[in-house]
Formats: C-alpha cells, structure tokens, sequence
C-alpha cells in the first residue's frame, strides 16, 4: 500500500512539474517570485529554497522565502513561467527571459525578450486582455492531457 502511495506521489509530482518551466534546476530560471512582486526581477539565493509540486525555487531572502511557501498559488508564474505571448499566440512553451516580466491583475506573466523580439512589447501592443484569455484556454488545454 504504501508503494502504491508513493507511486502516485511520485506521478503527479512528475505530471505537475511537465508544464512548469524549470531550467538551471529551479523554477523562474532561479529568480525570486516574490521579488517580481515588489517591482524587481532578482536572482534567488541557494540558501533560500521552497518546493512547491515538485518544482524548487529560490529566494532573495527568508522573508521571501517565507511569503511564498505561506501563499504559492499567489506568487506563481502564469503558464508555468513559459512565455504568456507565446501561449496565447501558438499555444506553445516557449522559454523567457526572466527579467521581461509583467504584474496584472496581481499575476505575474514572463515573456520571451532575445534576438531583438520582445514578446512583452507585442503582448502590450496588441489587445492584452484577449491574449490572456487565449493563453489561458491553451494552457488549461496543456495542463489536462
């Protein structure tokens, strides 16, 4: 019984972490999510981790440390932390630039900013509400196969 237990466990940590961008071993690519929150984009510190679904994540400090565990839902990246231009566009998990970020409605959404694109800057350009909206129905779509 407790194999079992385990086994399942172990699978829908496996089935959590497939649509969570993890790159480097940590969620964010490493960045503090709680300090996205305060207006910066801020490299977390190996002395301050949290797990959430099978994904670790680094903070700046243990106050930081501390807001994410006590509320994580809240301080999530939007998709899975893959770029919100590409999911609403194409559907797809494109990876992002950490430090191109964006708080709406208190949700934090990463983008794509490399080789002169910049998803943020397209995002902001056409129409955000139904870009989020789409991004929304692919990801949801992503998340239940």
């Amino acid at each position: 019984m407790r194999t079992f237990i385990l086994l399942l466990l172990i699978t829908a940590t496996a089935a959590a972490q497939e649509h969570v961008l993890v790159k480097g071993g940590f969620g964010a690519e490493g960045y503090d999510l709680v300090s996205y929150f305060d207006g910066n984009a801020e490299k977390g510190d190996k002395a301050f981790i949290a797990e959430h679904q099978g994904v670790k994540y680094k903070f700046v400090s243990q106050a930081h440390q501390a807001a994410f565990k006590a509320n994580p839902e809240r301080y999530l990246p939007q998709y899975g932390g893959y770029c919100a231009y590409a999911m609403a566009v194409k559907g797809e998990k494109v990876g992002v630039n950490p430090k191109t970020f964006q708080i709406t409605d208190d949700k934090l959404y990463l983008f794509y900013n490399s080789w002169g694109v910049n998803t943020l800057e397209k995002w902001e350009a056409e129409a955000p509400a139904e870009l989020k909206t789409k991004a929304d129905s692919f990801y949801q779509a992503l998340v239940q196969q």
